[in-house]
Order: structure tokens, then sequence, then C-alpha cells
């Protein structure tokens, strides 16, 4: 992901978007209603850079991802932090975090839950799963089943469970982080489309350089820094900023720059499928994501170009032909974009 796209600017350019109210209820000027979202933002950006190291970037993905009411899927090799990303985000806003191992023996009632007789009252209860949660860690995802990976879809897209007929509520704040190991392809089910095109983000890590390796090193010499930290911000205030998201304007000239670009993947010849409609939707909202935390009411064309990879990449599937000739989604992306003039905002 474009490192200079998610550098924080703060106090720069602070826009004025109405907002009816705050997480507590209480009332708000259209001017201080923004300038308390970038702080929100800020405080919870700071504080998991404690923990995650010269990774701005993608802590300010991850973060645009679940303000923005999406999902972020990790791809990247073991020890790079993408767990610790997880952890971080949810204890800085003091919400429930589960983690669940994903392996090929998992079943959708291990993550969903199950009816259990209960001999007191002669009935059955239904015991919850871990996938009642507010962030939800589905650790290398692709070792589980296809039938286990599906019981994620429903939550994803909806927000709710069906189990025996009933459909409960997941929490307001519902946040999926999935990882997948790109390496090792053995014992592994890759997941299909209609997965990948839950995740809003797909991004990934990578190593750290040497200076900031020492840094981590340093930094865990006694304790890892995720057992001191410690909550900045609440659920209700990071449930606020879901609520400014959509107020961010979009120009009309920034719809038809996204919808081109979108289109221009399905009539291609070097991808069997294109973008989908939920692509288009997921642009929308995490370029309006992108603009709450860089502190501006408007979306700008140059956060489209940025987000094409990671908003629409893993959503597509490249023809043979054009595998055969060394293709990938992002070289494909990065030669559709330059076809697509950017509007003039």
């Amino acid at each position: 992901m474009h490192a200079c796209l998610f550098s924080l600017h703060v106090g720069r350019n602070r826009p004025q978007v109405q907002a009816s109210s705050r997480g507590n209820g209480s009332k708000r000027s259209a001017g201080d209603s923004v300038d308390g979202s970038l702080e929100i933002f800020h405080n919870i950006f700071k504080n998991v850079k404690k923990v995650i190291v010269g990774k701005d970037d993608k802590i300010r993905a991850v973060l645009c991802c679940w303000i923005a009411g999406g999902h972020c899927l990790i791809e990247d090799a073991p020890g790079t932090g993408k767990t610790m990303l997880a952890r971080a985000s949810a204890k800085s806003v003091q919400a429930d975090f589960t983690r669940v191992q994903f392996t090929p023996d998992l079943l959708p009632s291990d993550i969903l839950g199950t009816s259990i007789f209960n001999q007191n009252t002669h009935d059955f209860e239904f015991v919850k799963g871990p996938l009642f949660t507010t962030v939800f860690l589905g650790d290398e995802i692709n070792r589980a089943t296809p039938r286990t990976q599906s019981a994620l879809l429903e939550s994803m897209a909806e927000g709710q469970i069906t189990s025996d007929g009933k459909t409960r509520d997941l929490p307001p704040l519902f946040f999926v982080m999935a990882t997948q190991n790109p390496i090792e392809q053995q014992g592994t089910f890759p997941l299909p489309e209609a997965q990948l095109d839950r995740f809003m983000m797909k991004i990934s890590m990578g190593y750290p350089k040497p200076e900031e390796e020492i840094a981590i090193i340093k930094g865990q010499s006694e304790s890892h820094p995720i057992q001191t930290l410690e909550a900045v911000e609440t659920q209700e205030r990071l449930n606020y900023l879901r609520k400014i998201v959509p107020q961010i304007r979009v120009s009309d000239g920034i719809f038809q720059y996204i919808a081109k670009i979108i289109n221009k993947t399905r009539s291609t010849p070097h991808l069997r499928l294109g973008a989908s409609p939920r692509a288009t939707v997921a642009m929308v909202r995490a370029a309006q994501a992108l603009a709450l935390s860089e502190g501006k009411d408007y979306v700008d064309p140059a956060y489209i170009y940025h987000l094409v990879k990671p908003v629409v990449a893993h959503r597509l599937v490249i023809s043979p032909e054009a595998r055969l000739e060394g293709r990938t989604t992002e070289t494909i992306l990065d030669d559709l974009r330059k076809e697509v003039p950017v509007p003039v905002n």
C-alpha cells in the first residue's frame, strides 16, 4: 500500500462536517464534530503505534477499514505483527477480542456456537462461539475447510449469525481481521471469490527495516508493549466515527472515476472475473474513511488512485493467458487506472 497516502496530517485542513450527536448522545456543532473525530482517530492511531513499529500506513489502513464498517485480510509471512495489530486495535478502544487459529478440523460450530441440552431446564440452550465478539481475528483462515470459511459470510456481510433457525445480532463494531500465509500452500484451502469479496481491503505488513527491527528488539527486551497497552478511547466514541464517515463529501466526478475504473476490470481480456458492485461501494466508503483520518471533509481523487490495489486486487480473477505472460492483478490494475483520467477535484 502506498506509504505516504496513509501518513498522518494532524491539524491540517480541518473540515466542517455536520453531525447530530457524538457517542454519548450530546449535541455537537458542525465546527467541533470533525475536530473531535480527528482527535479520536489520532488517539487510537498513536496508541497502536506503541506496539506496531514502522507500519504507520498499515495501521491507518486497518483503522480506516474498521471505521468504514469493512473487514481486512492480511497476507504475509508469520511473525510480522498481524496478530499484534489486531490486539492493539481492540485494546485501544476497550473492545472484546477473540483469536481463533483456523485448522482443517475446525467446524462451523466451533466459531458460531452450538446448542447444548440443559438437564435442569430440559431445554436446549445456545452457547455463543468466539465469533460473538467485537474484533475477531481468524488466523491462517485459508487452513480451514470451505465449509468453515463460509460460516463467516453472513457475519461479515450482515453483522449477524443464524444458527438453529434463529438469527442473533453481533456487536455494532464487529470487525473481522483474517490472516493467511502466502508461502505455504500445502494443506490450505484458497478462499473462494465470494469470501474474498467480503473483505474491504487486503494488505501486507512487510518486513521491518533494520532500524525498525532494532527498535522492536529493544522494546521487547523486558516485556511486550501489548502487556501494558491501555485504552485511550471507547467503543462509543469509535462508533461515532463510523457515523461521521458517510457524511464525507464525494463529488459526482469521483463517483464517475470509481465507476470507470471498476468497469474497466470487467471488460479487459486479462481478467476472467472483474470487480463486483460491492467493490465500488467499498471503494467509496474506504476513501471517505481515509479522508476523515486526514482531516478532510471531501474525498480527494488521489485517494481513489492509491486505494485501487488494496480494495480491488483481491476481488479479481486473472485469465490463464495473462498469468502465462507474467501479469498479476496488481500490474493489470496499474495499466487500467492509467487509462482513466483523474478528475480535477
